[in-house]
């Protein structure tokens, strides 16, 4: 059992000055129940948290590490900047290279510009799908997370699209006004009011919901009938579905994307890009602005940099590959102990777990047996009604595995996670979930 008198400590502490003691509310553990371990360092596939309980991490600051914790040639990068200044307010070298290095890998993102965060990226390339179109509506999904900006945290319930409502207090209703939000993976009817469609290429932020065959291509086609722009929000899959991410994977180019995570390694970083003839709209060069005094910074583009010239298709490939294969196990694993179990769901239908996986990227749902994949947010709403997932969060988080603390986040399993640390996993999966079903 892990010890956390230390974590519950600084929790305490925390709630005093920070607004609930978190500073992202997934981090307060308030779906999974009791509180957050403090991270005091981590190294690889591992986390030591704030009482010295070592803890192999899945969440990898939500896919940001893609080669794991304080990789040493990421450190170095980060080390030998730092001594030549940390902010500067003026154009730097690296801010080039990074610039080269995403649009030489993702084609068709002829240019791109760098900003601090995945928020900012998403909510800049609406203002300029906006100012390139002239038009103001906008079409996002159910269940897609494209940053906390007031005109895009609005929600949905599945059927017809309906014209979006404020999933925050504090956003007024004439924000969402022009927000329209559609089920995933079914393609919404588009007119010449539609400045753009966006949309997570790979769900993953309900959990991991793959695209339906033809959703992707069929949302290019309305894009294109309309005069609408289609945006790929790739802040979790850019360069983590491989070197091109998921407009690679998928076959499918949008115009614009966003990026973040990976491309900063571990440091706070975002960009937004696409093509050419829409970004000429940005200021100075067009009337669209958007700016940061901390964009590009240095210490991010070196970091960056680090990580994405250590990323080869081959590391892709055995990634992928040591993922698919726990993944299938451990879907075996855990749908094993619910027939053993005898769960159920509310209408008395027997349960089963599917663990969807899309390149190094894996999630979990318990759904009704034979129901098939989850291909939308009321089918994640519906696993994550079952509260399975919570309790064996904790039996896992108990025996020193940390999954995200949220039934609507996925896992992001790392280049240090070999398969030694995978078959660990599995083998504590195997009494955790035991536990977790137990009356």
């Amino acid at each position: 059992m892990v010890e956390s008198a230390r974590s519950a400590e600084l929790f305490e502490r925390a709630c005093k000055v920070i607004p609930g003691g978190v500073n992202s509310p997934v981090r307060s553990f308030r779906s999974v129940g009791g509180h957050p371990y403090f991270v005091a360092r981590g190294e690889g596939a591992y986390v030591w948290d704030a009482d010295g309980n070592k803890l192999l991490d899945f969440v990898q600051s939500y896919g940001a590490s893609i080669l794991g914790h304080a990789d040493p040639a990421v450190v170095r990068a980060v080390r030998e900047a730092a001594t030549k200044g940390t902010t500067f307010g003026a154009p730097t070298e690296g801010e080039v290279l990074l610039a080269e290095a995403i649009c030489t890998r993702v084609d068709g993102c002829q240019q791109v510009r760098l900003v601090s965060s995945g928020t900012e990226a998403a909510m800049s390339v609406i203002r300029v799908a906006r100012g390139f179109t002239g038009r103001s509506r906008i079409v996002k999904f159910a269940g897609c997370y494209h940053g906390h900006s007031d005109g895009l945290l609005a929600g949905g319930g599945s059927g017809v699209a309906t014209l979006g409502l404020p999933d925050s207090a504090g956003v007024p209703a004439p924000a969402v006004a022009d927000t329209v939000v559609a089920p995933y993976n079914r393609i919404p009817d588009l007119d010449d009011q539609v400045a753009c469609v966006i949309v997570e290429a790979v769900a993953a932020n309900m959990g991991l919901v793959v695209p339906s065959d033809g959703f992707l291509e069929g949302l290019r086609v309305a894009c294109d009938a309309v005069g609408a722009l289609l945006v790929f929000d790739e802040v979790i899959t850019g360069f983590r579905l491989g070197e091109g991410g998921a407009s690679e994977w998928s076959g499918v180019r949008p115009d614009l994307w966003c990026f973040g995570k990976v491309i900063g390694g571990g440091l706070p970083v975002g960009a937004f890009g696409g093509r050419a003839d829409v970004l000429s709209v940005l200021a100075p060069a067009g009337p669209v602005y958007q700016a940061g005094t901390l964009s590009g910074n240095p210490l991010a583009t070196a970091a960056g940099l680090a990580v994405l010239g250590m990323l080869e298709p081959l590391s892709y490939a055995e990634l992928s590959s040591r993922v698919a294969r726990f993944a299938a196990t451990l879907q075996g694993v855990l749908t094993d102990a619910l027939a053993a179990s005898g769960r159920v769901d509310g209408q008395g239908r027997p349960l089963e777990a599917l663990v969807p996986v899309v390149g190094p990227l894996f999630g979990v749902f318990f759904v009704p047996e034979g129901s098939g994949p989850v291909r939308d947010y009321d089918g994640a709403m519906a696993s994550a009604g079952t509260g399975i997932y919570a309790r064996f969060f904790r039996a896992m988080l108990a025996r020193g595995v940390a999954l995200a603390p949220g039934p609507y986040e996925v896992a992001f399993p790392s280049m240090a996670h070999g398969v030694p640390e995978l078959d660990h996993a599995l083998e504590v999966a195997a009494e955790a979930i035991v536990d977790a079903l137990a009356d």
